[in-house]
């Protein structure tokens, strides 16, 4: 096998590397980590950007008062919308890496993001159509698909001893372009600035993000296109009910990062500054915790973290029904900050168990070694962007929730209610599928507990 020393020699000719064995203890701590955490950082910085890109709109309608003759209906329709495309494009996403590289298509992913941005900076002004608005924020969309491109990239590159910590960390950086975003906006509105100067100061940073990626990251070759694992992966329901799962976490904290500051203005009557003040307080720690998560999933297992974590997400939905019943704002707006670290615990617990479940089929399969790693590596890489993608719905859900809520209670509050009941059953399937012990089965070890075995998923 090639060193990574050759690798790296390898990479500056044409940044592809032939030979990639992260399992390899020796291969990694003789250099491979290395590369692995390179990628890693500056993957981080472009799908930070392509957050700050698709959660733009939920910053924009706090600049949009009456003189833009829009309703709460029609922004929570508009932030709706733009969820829905970036869940959708995180599909396509996933295997644009097998098909260009995972260097090559971060280039293009932050390219990209653009369009979007120039065409907002176009049309953001009072007289614009509701129907203008809706067109340009679906461009928006497409920063929602480079967290998935970045995922399978990144699950490439890491072993599965390292996995939770390095997708936790590869998404939580991510995540944390959608408060960044809104700390800008406080800046910007706070100066009596308006939206186009926000939107100024994207472009060049897309740029910077896209020149690094060109200097700095690599493609595997061993990341090829497959098609046969993307149905595969669709094929098994592991994958489906992970992406339920995924609905209840990061479905939440994307559905919530759009949401709140709307719920702030219209249920409290918060200025656009008031809410700016605290919109960003709860994406920022929802999106500082996620690595944490990981990590927690590392060493407890993923399963149990994200069952504990459902439940802590009921608690806290129950505390903002009566919030919201009382109109205390104070309570309110401190147990969603609780609610959005919840979510990142969760998208961490949550991520992690995707390799862990395939890596413990593959040893159920009697598959070993590198066999084994391969096998889970190809069908969790391609699972992550159909999880992603379906996971990123849940936000279209809350945002409709939330809209249908203020339409028929003039509050946030049977929204919640609705919420409260899905973390219930979040809880039970996370229960029953990967933490009830059956009387006969297969550990994630491997080792036999029954002449008829039946797979057991207690530890991923």
């Amino acid at each position: 096998m090639t060193s990574p020393g050759t690798q790296e020699a390898a990479t500056r000719k044409g940044r592809w590397i032939e030979e990639w064995d992260p399992e390899d203890e020796a291969f990694w701590e003789a250099g491979g980590e290395k590369i692995a955490r390179r990628n890693l950082l500056f993957s981080v910085l472009s799908e930070h950007i392509g957050f700050s890109i698709w959660t733009l709109w939920s910053v924009l309608v706090l600049f949009m008062g009456p003189e833009y003759g829009l309703t709460p209906a029609d922004k929570f329709l508009l932030t709706s919308m733009v969820t829905l495309v970036g869940a959708v494009v995180r599909v396509p996403y996933t295997f644009a890496v097998a098909i260009f590289g995972g260097r090559n298509w971060t280039i293009i992913s932050a390219a990209l993001l653009l369009i979007p941005t120039i065409a907002a900076f176009t049309v953001m002004e009072p007289g614009t159509s509701f129907g203008t608005f809706l067109l340009v924020g679906l461009l928006a969309g497409i920063g929602g698909g480079n967290f998935a491109s970045s995922m399978t990239n990144i699950n490439a590159f890491f072993p599965l001893r390292k996995k939770g910590w390095a997708l936790g960390l590869n998404a939580g950086g991510g995540n944390i372009g959608v408060p960044v975003i809104q700390l800008i906006a406080l800046a910007v509105i706070g100066a009596s600035g308006g939206p186009r100067v926000l939107l100024g100061i994207y472009i060049p940073l897309i740029l910077i993000a896209a020149t690094l990626a060109a200097l700095f990251m690599d493609n595997l070759t061993s990341v090829k296109n497959d098609t046969g694992a993307a149905i595969d992966a669709a094929k098994d329901g592991h994958t489906w009910i992970m992406s339920f799962l995924y609905i209840g976490t990061f479905g939440s904290f994307i559905g919530y990062s759009f949401a709140f500051g709307q719920v702030l203005t219209n249920q409290f009557g918060r200025t656009p500054l008031q809410a700016a003040y605290l919109t960003f307080i709860g994406p920022l720690l929802g999106s500082l915790i996620r690595p944490v998560g990981g990590w927690l999933a590392d060493r407890y297992g993923g399963a149990r973290i994200t069952l504990y974590n459902y439940v802590g997400m009921a608690a806290a939905t129950s505390a903002l029904i009566v919030a919201s019943i009382q109109k205390s704002l104070p309570f309110f707006v401190g147990v969603f900050v609780v609610l959005f670290v919840l979510t990142g615990l969760g998208n961490g617990s949550t991520y992690k168990m995707i390799p862990g479940i395939f890596q413990a089929k593959a040893l159920a399969r009697g598959l070993e070694g590198e066999e084994a790693a391969a096998y889970g590596r190809r069908l969790s890489g391609a699972s992550m962007g159909l999880i992603g993608a379906v996971g990123a719905l849940g936000g279209v859900g809350i945002n409709m929730a939330f809209r249908q809520s203020f339409l028929s209670y003039g509050s946030g509050t049977g929204a919640f209610v609705a919420f409260l009941a899905f973390y219930a059953v979040c809880f039970l399937v996370t229960w029953a599928v990967y933490l009830r012990r059956p009387a006969g089965r297969i550990t994630a070890s491997g080792s036999a507990s029954e002449t008829k075995p039946q797979l057991s998923y207690a530890k991923v």
